[in-house]
């Protein structure tokens, strides 16, 4: 595939929808980190670009769409389907928390709830599909999703980065594809997960996609069981690092006392490899983070 041409055309296609997120540079750390602020995308995460993409480049049924969701993609795809006119069927688990389950209803979706994990909401998604001929817009493993999420990275440079490399939190994979598929090499990519839900470094370790146990303060966004093929498929020969709880929470906090920047676990992932020493740059290499979500468990201004 020519994911650069599918990235150029996706950018195209979901100028006026998708936020132009900001950028930023920090010395919380003692040396320069650009920081791209895609927390404040619609919705909260960079899932709208995604959900957006997938919507404006196919054929919609008049059954709508149907999406599974630990929440931020839920919400993304929610609020996109609202935004272009089609009915939405939502399924999150349990998992996703109270905050996220409130942002997916807000968008007007038709939602429900199961009990478990990701990979259970996935199973009612497909079964609905089935059902009724909705289209699925997965949350990770399709071109269209990984198209999306690779505009990011071409808004990021054209907004003037400068890193050598540039460290992503992984969930199911879709992001980070999105941005090896846009970079091609040109910059490192380095994957960063939580040690408790990783799939993309098993899969790196194993020489394949394998099912992984999922838990954590940050499994309701970075919880995939499986890594999605498309990732694998583009992130061979990676770097890829595993950080604690205790260091995606103190990043967490290192955002808010520093920059007051509050953001959900997942958000601070890829900064907490640089904090915890998980990932150490060279004196003269430039790194960047990205900030991906912000939707965080409760709520603090809503009750």
């Amino acid at each position: 595939m020519d994911w650069k041409s599918e990235i150029s055309a996706a950018r195209d296609r979901i100028a006026g929808y998708a936020q132009v997120t900001p950028v930023m540079e920090s010395h919380m750390l003692g040396y320069p980190v650009e920081m791209k602020l895609e927390h404040m995308q619609h919705t909260g995460s960079f899932k709208a670009r995604g959900a957006f993409n997938t919507l404006l480049s196919m054929d919609v049924p008049k059954a709508g769409v149907v999406a599974a969701s630990g929440g931020n993609h839920g919400a993304a795809a929610a609020y996109a389907a609202q935004t272009l006119g089609y009915p939405a069927k939502i399924f999150v688990p349990e998992l996703a928390g109270p905050s996220k389950i409130a942002l997916v209803k807000q968008a007007g979706a038709d939602l429900s709830v199961v009990s478990g994990e990701y990979a259970n909401a996935l199973m009612g998604a497909q079964a609905h599909e089935t059902e009724t001929g909705a289209m699925q817009i997965h949350a990770y493993d399709a071109p269209a999703t990984v198209a999306g999420q690779g505009t990011c990275f071409a808004e990021w440079e054209a907004q003037g980065l400068q890193a050598d490399t540039i460290l992503i939190a992984v969930g199911g994979g879709g992001l980070i594809a999105g941005a090896l598929a846009w970079l091609q090499g040109a910059r490192k990519v380095v994957a960063v997960e939580p040690e408790t839900s990783c799939a993309l470094n098993a899969a790196l370790r194993a020489g394949k996609p394998v099912d992984v146990s999922v838990s954590g303060i940050a499994a309701n966004a970075l919880g995939a069981r499986r890594i999605g093929s498309i990732c694998f498929e583009l992130a061979q020969g990676m770097a890829s690092v595993l950080v604690s709880d205790e260091a995606i929470a103190d990043a967490q906090k290192r955002l808010w006392q520093t920059h007051r920047i509050l953001v959900e676990p997942a958000g601070a992932a890829a900064l907490a490899a640089l904090i915890s020493g998980a990932y150490q740059p060279a004196p003269d290499e430039r790194v960047a983070v990205l900030i991906c979500g912000g939707n965080i468990s409760p709520d603090p201004l809503c009750g």
